[in-house]
């Protein structure tokens, strides 16, 4: 066995990201696959940090990439290894092309490069280098060289079938003579992406290179650069890219942004974990819900497919509207915290901390149920921070009642309430009055406010409905006696009377 072949024993793989912009939904799916590929097959993860674009890699994007790996916990095995500080390993693999004849000197200008390209468009063919410069005699790059003209490095590409067998898509074969002399470097110390990865991934050991559909076209590029260095062939497994639910390529438009994005809107990593696994992957079972050690389990390229992921954001909510119920409350506080006021309402919570911690606890367990990402909860519960609230008093009318009656709802429930101390101020003593109240009034029977306006019998909507939006100021909410509980019988008090008000 030669040491090449030694080489691609051990499984490991390499997530690859470039730090141009932020951790986008669809690198970090394929960073996923390759870490539950080589944790299912006992191998190990590289992290490979591909910087060789200076003017567009940031520092930023960098520590956001590690930020969001970390935060999804892709753990790696190996690196961050970083392209920028490599240049001497890629600078002798590119002498020793040159110096085999496997690679030239070009000093062909952008704009004859240009006019090439569009002439071969005109005439219906694919563009492509055409050779000037394959030729050019040693003399004659010398001199160019001494004389400082701009010059790029290309590979010479033979004349040959190039076939590979893809793991998720079987044989794909290419004809180099549509490919022609392409480039590898800018110089000896900037390589250019297709020859610093397949130095890369020898030079890490690299047995597998999971990546997205979209790379293809550079497979047969660096089988050609591998085979020039005597380098063994990885093998290759391309996901299928994820679209839109209208099978497009996938954008902003269709929610898809960067993971930052989906964890300062308050997505969980675990659900966000999920929901990328079945971009592309089935288990062969019914199953939906996964944690991460689990995937890792069922995980194989076998169950990959070939077609497009749609990416549908109405799953990725429901999966995190089912992780967030699978939190303990006390938990659950603290990830919603940073959606909530800094500052308390003055009279929502005396006490001081401890009495806050439980106020705030008593709110997010309220709307447990119905959060579907932790950033809800600050449109769900503004009213509970906020000293007086401002609405529409059309909001209080319950269907077709006028404001008379509505006001007489009003009056009836604050005198209701008003009855009940603040030791018996709970849940099922609130319910009690104002529930019995509503339901024990059948026809023909009426129920009077003080002043002896009547209301149908028997409709809870015109004592419930007005007394949600009292309270909150929403046509949608939690219950209103429940919100009624945590408020506490001054400020419930209060905006009952403010209501009535409004409606006077």
């Amino acid at each position: 066995m030669s040491s090449s072949e030694a080489k691609l024993k051990e499984i490991r793989v390499r997530m690859a990201p470039s730090p141009t912009g932020l951790l986008h939904v669809g690198n970090a799916r394929t960073a996923l696959f390759n870490y539950l590929f080589a944790k299912h097959e006992g191998g190990k993860l590289i992290l490979r940090i591909e910087d060789t674009d200076l003017e567009r890699s940031k520092p930023e994007f960098e520590k956001d990439i590690l930020k969001n790996f970390e935060w999804l916990d892709i753990k790696w095995d190996e690196g961050p290894y970083r392209q920028s500080e490599r240049t001497a390993i890629y600078a002798e693999y590119l002498g020793r092309l040159l110096k085999e004849n496997k690679a030239y000197y070009c000093f062909c200008s952008e704009e004859e490069l240009e006019a090439v390209r569009q002439d071969q468009l005109s005439r219906g063919l694919a563009p492509k280098y055409n050779g000037k410069c394959h030729n050019l005699a040693p003399e004659e790059i010398k001199e160019c060289l001494s004389k400082g003209k701009p010059s790029i490095i290309r590979f010479r590409t033979r004349q040959e079938k190039i076939s590979f067998t893809d793991l998720i898509r079987g044989k794909i074969e290419f004809d180099s003579s549509l490919i022609g002399d392409f480039a590898i470097a800018k110089d000896l110390n900037t390589p250019l992406y297709n020859f610093a990865v397949v130095v890369d991934d020898f030079e890490m050991k690299i047995s597998h290179i999971i990546r997205g559909e979209d790379h293809i076209p550079n497979t047969p590029k660096q089988i050609l650069i591998q085979e020039a260095l005597g380098f063994p062939q990885p093998k290759y497994a391309h996901l299928p890219l994820i679209l839109g639910p209208d099978k497009s390529k996938l954008s902003k438009r269709h929610a898809a942004v960067s993971v930052a994005n989906y964890r300062e809107e308050g997505y969980l990593p675990e659900a966000l974990i999920n929901f990328m696994a079945f971009l592309g992957w089935n288990p062969g079972t019914d199953q939906e819900i996964y944690s991460l050690g689990a995937l890792a389990q069922e995980f194989s390229l076998d169950r990959v497919q070939k077609a497009g992921a749609i990416f549908n954001i109405k799953r990725l909510d429901y999966l995190n509207g089912f992780y967030i119920r699978q939190k303990s409350l006390d938990e659950l506080t603290e990830l919603c915290q940073p959606y909530l006021p800094a500052r308390i309402a003055t009279q929502s919570v005396a006490g001081g901390p401890k009495a806050e911690k439980a106020f705030l606890k008593k709110i997010v367990g309220l709307h447990q149920e119905r959060l579907k990402k932790l950033s809800e909860i600050k449109e769900f519960t503004d009213f509970f921070f906020q000293d007086k609230l401002d609405y529409d008093k059309e909001l209080l009318r319950w269907k077709e009642t006028d404001d008379e009656r509505i006001a007489a709802s009003l009056d009836k429930t604050e005198k209701l309430l008003s009855e009940i101390s603040e030791r018996n101020w709970a849940k099922e003593n609130l319910e009690k009055v104002l529930m019995q109240e509503a339901e024990k009034i059948g026809p023909p029977a009426t129920l009077r406010s003080p002043e002896g306006v009547a209301m149908r019998a028997g409709d809870r909507g015109l004592v419930l409905w007005p007394l949600r939006v009292a309270l909150t100021g929403k046509k949608a909410s939690a219950g209103p006696i429940e919100i009624a509980e945590i408020l506490g019988k001054e400020k419930t008090l209060t905006r009952l009377q403010e209501a009535r008000a409004l409606i006077k």
